[in-house]
């Protein structure tokens, strides 16, 4: 039900004949004479309390009825509940008798008002601009306003003239309105046909390749390689590429094993010092 449509209990008695007390939530034609009796008390009259207290908990179902109005929205119902019990008060501190309006005409609007602030200012999942906020909170009773006059989804441009906002507002409105919620990584995707269990979305985002850092690994060390002196190279290629052990190479050389291990050690070592150190030029050079 639209928010800008649905009728608040009360809002009869506001405009016409009131309900007689005792028939129910909606009568709160009794709440006048209690801001009277709350006016003519000083202000630090311990009644204005009581009095105060005995008007909010006579308003309490208007601001259950307006936070049922605002349900299934993406929030809970008894946080709702809450705010809309602070919009209550709040309306009950503000109202003024001597402007000639009804506490009914005045709670109303502060009401719903506190409960829209909420959802513009703590329910969006992403930091988006205060005014894009307010501009999305208006295209949802103008979007349905034209589908009830068109029979059809309005188009951007039609719900910009409709507000008679610019069309490029409406549009960062509406994609800004896809960031106002956010999907758990651990949810089930919900296209899962089979009978297994629906895998969660983490399992289809992408993820850093080790792949990567070889290859870059690799043309950095490829040319020093390269450069090194035959016999360092070859040992080289039989140790990491050709999976020789030690003992293999060194026999096939008619050196040590010990030698072996010396020369690999220095050639490693020289082989990280002159990759970091071109690294490092390049950084530099950059």
């Amino acid at each position: 039900m639209n928010e800008t449509t649905a009728a608040v209990p009360g809002e009869r008695a506001a405009a016409g004949r009131a309900p007689r007390p005792g028939r129910g939530s909606d009568s709160y034609d009794n709440l006048e004479p209690r801001f009277e009796k709350l006016a003519a008390l000083a202000p630090d009259d311990p009644r204005r309390q009581e009095i105060r207290a005995e008007i909010v908990h006579l308003g309490l179902p208007l601001a259950e009825h307006i936070a049922r109005r605002f349900n299934g929205r993406g929030e809970a119902f008894d946080d709702l509940l809450q705010i809309a019990r602070v919009g209550l008060v709040q309306a009950v501190d503000r109202f003024d008798m001597t402007r000639g309006s009804s506490f009914l005409s005045f709670a109303v609007p502060t009401i719903m008002g506190e409960v829209r602030r909420h959802f513009r200012d703590h329910t969006w999942a992403v930091r988006v601009p205060r005014g894009t906020k307010e501009l999305h909170l208006r295209i949802g009773p103008a979007s349905e306003a034209l589908y009830q006059r068109l029979g059809r989804v309005p188009t951007a441009r039609e719900i910009a003239a409709e507000l008679g906002a610019e069309l490029t507002e409406v549009t960062q409105a509406l994609i800004a309105g896809n960031g106002h919620t956010g999907n758990s990584l651990d949810a089930a995707v919900r296209e899962h046909d089979d009978d297994t269990p629906p895998p969660a979305v983490l399992t289809r985002l992408g993820r850093e390749e080790p792949c990567y850092q070889l290859l870059e690994d690799a043309i950095t060390v490829r040319p020093l390689i390269d450069r090194l002196p035959r016999r360092e190279r070859q040992i080289l290629v039989w140790r990491f590429f050709g999976g020789l052990t030690q003992n293999q190479i060194a026999a096939r050389l008619g050196i040590s094993q010990m030698q072996v291990s010396r020369i690999l050690a220095r050639t490693l070592s020289a082989l990280r010092e002159q990759a970091l150190g071109d690294t490092g030029q390049l950084f530099a050079a950059a």
